[in-house]
């Protein structure tokens, strides 16, 4: 009997296995009409490995590797898997475990039964690999192999045990498939839905259960054991930030060398960025709040700038807008907010051609979203390239916007020290700011209102559900 898909219960959602299916004929019709592809080549993919901490035996919590998973949904470390282009017909190859291995990880499943779990055509063992594709002919194998635009790190092509034999290329798989992740199925779009579903639960619960006086791990600790208790999240999407006070201008605030480790003061203005992920689909949401609940007039201030850049750009993202364009929407949304507040003086156009809005906001405005929390496709071969411009250089794509993809929208302003040094010792920047004013929002942290949106034909519709206002 076939497996339905994944579930982790009654209160989870069910992914049903044609999420990955349609993936598989998505990229099978695409690569067909690709030019250079021949009729019988043969895609192979290597999924992700269990590895240990340093040198020990202590395994860590395994993720499957992103790409991989969209095209197959298999959970198991040490896997690999192809797909013959003409037909579509996958087959999974397992790790073949001696039985001792039963005694520590249960039952070893048996063929049959990750074909079920899985609903591919075919499994064999890992250590069959050259002998079954050699079975296929293949005209050649298509192998990922690309640089990741945020990362800049490399994906890692398929290697195995006789691959040598086959003809293979290393350059029309990856901008084919990376272009596929940018645009999301409807059930795709489900299962991002369900995450930010619980994502937002948990930014609630935490804006329920927090006091001064509390530890902001202790808020991290809340969202998480929200997210898998309620949710069967048992990853984020990556490290928590929760930056009150000044740490809420330390945009990857949380890192090792800044744990989420400060004791919450009565009135700091807090950054909660936190994402759960569900079955390698994740979500990317960030709340901003005063501990006590009760905002002073400065934050006011700084708080409704953002939420209205936020709106702006909500109302007006459609297909055929560019990016970049929702960004500086954005960036002049603030800065005439700041002006009315005194904090700047002067004419916003200028303001605009100076790129003061960097100094207030000097990351992009968003990203894709999906398997990764930031997905691949943003800057491809044939799209628009990264600008040079400080906070224009940090955008994570620059693409024209299209029905299907989904998007954070996380403007924000901060009060970063050695920016408003900088602006402040620049003729042309310092003549914007009102050094008082700008002096009383020294350490006073920032503000970013991040939520998750999925582009649809006539606008955007956002997963996100926490309170705004």
């Amino acid at each position: 009997m076939a497996s339905e898909g994944f579930c982790l219960g009654e209160h989870t959602l069910k992914v049903p296995l044609e999420l990955h299916r349609l993936n598989r004929q998505r990229l099978c019709k695409e690569l067909r009409s690709t030019d250079g592809v021949p009729a019988g080549a043969v895609v192979v993919l290597q999924g992700g490995e269990a590895t240990t901490r340093y040198c020990s035996d202590a395994e860590h919590e395994f993720r499957q590797e992103s790409f991989f998973h969209w095209a197959f949904g298999v959970l198991v470390p040490d896997c690999y898997a192809c797909i013959e282009v003409a037909s579509g017909r996958t087959t999974v190859f397992y790790p073949r475990l001696d039985e001792v291995y039963a005694t520590w990880m249960g039952r070893l499943l048996t063929a049959d039964d990750v074909r079920a779990q899985y609903g591919v055509d075919d499994v064999k063992y890992v250590d069959e690999i050259a002998n079954v594709i050699q079975g296929m002919k293949p005209d050649v194998l298509l192998l990922l192999e690309g640089v990741n635009s945020d990362s800049k790190k490399t994906t890692r092509p398929a290697a195995f045990d006789g691959m040598s034999k086959f003809k293979t290329d290393y350059g029309l798989l990856y901008p084919v498939i990376s272009e596929l992740r940018v645009f999301k199925t409807p059930l795709e779009v489900e299962v991002l839905r369900y995450s930010n579903k619980i994502s937002s639960g948990a930014h609630k619960e935490v804006m329920r259960k927090i006091r001064p006086g509390m530890k902001e791990y202790q808020l991290e600790a809340i969202f998480k054991q929200y997210s898998y208790y309620m949710g069967g999240c048992r990853h984020v999407a990556y490290t928590c930030i929760c930056g009150s006070g000044e740490n809420g201008a330390v945009l990857h605030y949380g890192h090792a060398g800044a744990p989420n480790d400060k004791t919450v003061r009565d009135g700091d203005m807090c950054l909660f960025d936190m994402g759960a992920e569900y079955y390698c689909y994740t979500s990317d949401i960030t709340c901003s709040f005063p501990s006590n609940g009760k905002f002073t007039d400065k934050q006011k201030v700084i708080y409704n700038a953002v939420l209205k850049a936020s709106r702006a750009v909500m109302d007006a993202l459609k297909p055929g807008i560019c990016w970049v364009d929702m960004h500086l929407l954005a960036n002049r949304v603030t800065l005439e907010e700041l002006k009315a507040a005194g904090i700047l003086r002067g004419s916003v156009d200028d303001m605009m051609k100076a790129n003061l809005g960097a100094t207030f906001q000097p990351h992009g405005l968003g990203h894709f979203l999906g398997c990764d929390v930031h997905d691949v496709g943003g800057y491809l071969r044939g799209q628009p390239e990264r600008r040079s411009e400080a906070g224009l250089r940090n955008l994570r794509t620059a693409r024209t916007i299209r029905a299907g993809m989904v998007l954070t929208i996380e403007p924000g302003c901060y009060f970063i020290d050695h920016l408003l040094n900088q602006a402040e010792s620049d003729p042309v920047l310092s003549q914007f700011l009102v050094p008082e004013m700008v002096r009383q929002y020294r350490g006073f942290g920032g503000v970013r209102i991040e939520d998750d949106v999925v582009v649809t034909q006539d606008g955007m519709e956002c997963l996100t559900v926490v309170p705004r206002t």
